[in-house]
């Protein structure tokens, strides 16, 4: 297989720092169908506010977010996984047991499986890559798919951080619950792209964190904002620049939804109209891992996709872990 063969499956183009940069490049990798699911909770601005140092008005001006889905006390990360690997497996006219791989960024891989009575065996596993989780998952199955180990898979993008929130705390209104699916399958594509690049950096592990003994997330909003309004516009620059293409080549752009501050910042970096970043903020918050399917998802039920658009997607995660995709549709 083409894939098989170092030059052709991985590139070295770009340096940063002492590493090169790698561009995993898949031709024969393509998205058969997406799926979705929030939980039916509604959780406003105007109900967490309270005594916090902060306004429903602020809140909307500045991170882009009127509400959020809230998962009840028996909904957990694997129900909304499920709901949404189900969704993309119905929209691609398959049974759960034609399914080869189950990736689930960020948790609940076999209890997903189970619950969306996937009875086949199949491998089922986690990638703990917090909010860039989706992005490192799709490239993993890529590979998976790309060398012939399996023709399809299934990869799901499910957070439920209002279980990790301190409501009392100013930053518990960023966050809120939900999950997005892709179905991944082997077909060989006439002039087609999937192309990513993963990143890591351990230094900032304390900057947004859950410790054992909390049981909430703590963050530190200044570094996380310094951070995404670096890391963001740099790996799109990157992953453009190892494909030659400009953003002007991009029909849409899927960013994590980190908050609108941090997108219209990275919008300003890139020299494009903030209009350009997908988004739904407004409505569902920062989903973590789950933003980018999610609103992919969205996208493609509206009919905002069309055949040969190409994607960019980016994120940016704790710990950090950043990455970034093109997809040709």
């Amino acid at each position: 297989m083409r894939s098989s063969k170092p030059e052709n499956r991985v590139v070295r183009l770009l340096e940063r720092g002492t590493v090169a940069i790698r561009n995993s490049r898949f031709d024969s990798v393509s998205i058969r169908s997406t799926g979705s699911y929030v939980p039916a909770g509604i959780l406003t601005n105007e109900e967490i506010v309270g005594n916090l140092p902060t306004s429903p008005e602020w809140i909307v001006q500045t991170l882009g977010i009127r509400q959020r889905r809230i998962a009840d006390s028996e909904e957990y990360t694997s129900d909304l996984a499920a709901r949404a690997g189900l969704s993309a497996i119905a929209s691609a006219g398959l049974d759960p047991n034609e399914i080869d791989l189950v990736i689930v960024a960020t948790s609940s891989a076999c209890m997903a499986q189970n619950k969306m009575g996937i009875r086949n065996g199949c491998p089922a596993l986690d990638v703990a890559a917090v909010c860039s989780g989706f992005l490192y998952s799709i490239t993993i199955a890529g590979q998976f798919i790309q060398n012939g180990v399996y023709d399809r898979a299934l990869v799901i993008g499910a957070d439920t951080y209002s279980k990790v929130t301190n409501w009392n705390d100013r930053n518990c209104v960023f966050f809120g619950d939900g999950s997005g699916a892709v179905v991944l399958e082997r077909v060989d594509r006439v002039n087609g792209m999937f192309s990513s690049i993963l990143f890591a950096d351990g230094t900032g592990m304390d900057d947004f964190t859950v410790l054992p003994t909390d049981g909430y997330f703590r963050m530190n909003g200044r570094a996380v904002y310094e951070k995404a309004t670096a890391a963001l516009p740099e790996c799109i620059r990157q992953i453009l620049c190892l494909n030659s293409l400009g953003l002007e080549d991009v029909s849409m752009i899927i960013p994590h939804q980190a908050s609108a501050h941090v997108l219209r910042r990275t919008a300003e970096i890139l020299n494009i109209p903030y209009s350009r970043m997908q988004t739904n903020l407004e409505f569902y918050a920062n989903t973590a891992g789950a933003t980018i399917p999610l609103l992919l998802d969205q996208a493609n039920r509206g009919g905002l996709i069309h055949k040969n658009d190409l994607l960019l997607f980016a994120a940016i995660g704790a710990g950090w872990t950043w990455a970034a995709t093109l997809y040709r549709w």
